[in-house]
């Protein structure tokens, strides 16, 4: 990660982030009162002096660090985003950082513990032989499942689209794709222990 391409994520279409912050600017005061005016050298800056502490603080707590990488750039956006919220009469700019990072960590762990039971939740449905759940809106949080579904070889993930987003049984899955029945079994068999591997790992910090 680098500190243009978070400000490629919030800088207007017709912008471009500047990529070197200038000389003899670079106290905490100058990047803190930059940042809240809306500067993007100060942004630069503040990526480049305190991007190891909150990437540090996210890698502590989820074990992970390309999660942790996620979660600084997430709070890094965030901080531009809402930049007018902070007050550097009131506080210092790392501490505001570190409560943002903190928060942007509960929700790294919420989510994990959100995709755990969406995998319990999906291999339930599938051994009992469901191909779909019977309430899929109330038990699928779709964005999660779809965002592990497209993580799966391109069958797999046809295959179990076609079961819990379109509702067919596997039986309707053959006769929709031309697959045989045990391929389309096997591939659904196969596609959902490696969502529920990928989940695990996730959940596990790993």
């Amino acid at each position: 990660m680098t500190a243009h391409r978070i400000a490629d994520d919030v800088a207007a279409p017709t912008e471009r982030p500047s990529r070197h912050v200038p000389p003899g600017c670079g106290t905490d005061d100058w990047i803190a009162r930059g940042l809240v005016d809306g500067d993007e050298y100060c942004l630069d800056a503040a990526y480049q002096r305190w991007g190891r502490l909150v990437h540090g603080l996210a890698a502590r707590a989820l074990g992970d660090p390309r999660e942790a990488e996620d979660v600084a750039q997430q709070v890094f956006v965030a901080a531009w985003r809402g930049r007018e919220n902070f007050d550097p009469e009131r506080g210092t700019l790392p501490a505001w950082l570190t409560g943002i990072t903190r928060r942007k960590i509960a929700d790294a762990l919420t989510a994990r513990t959100r995709r755990t039971a969406l995998a319990a939740t999906l291999g339930a449905a599938l051994e009992h032989g469901n191909g779909a759940a019977d309430e899929p809106e109330r038990v699928l949080d779709r964005l999660v499942v779809i965002e592990e579904l497209a993580r799966l070889p391109r069958v797999q993930r046809d295959v179990l689209r076609l079961a819990y987003f379109a509702d067919l049984t596997q039986v309707q899955i053959a006769d929709r794709t031309g697959m045989p029945l045990g391929t389309v079994k096997s591939h659904a068999r196969r596609g959902l222990r490696r969502m529920r591997h990928n989940l695990a790992l996730a959940a596990a910090g790993g």
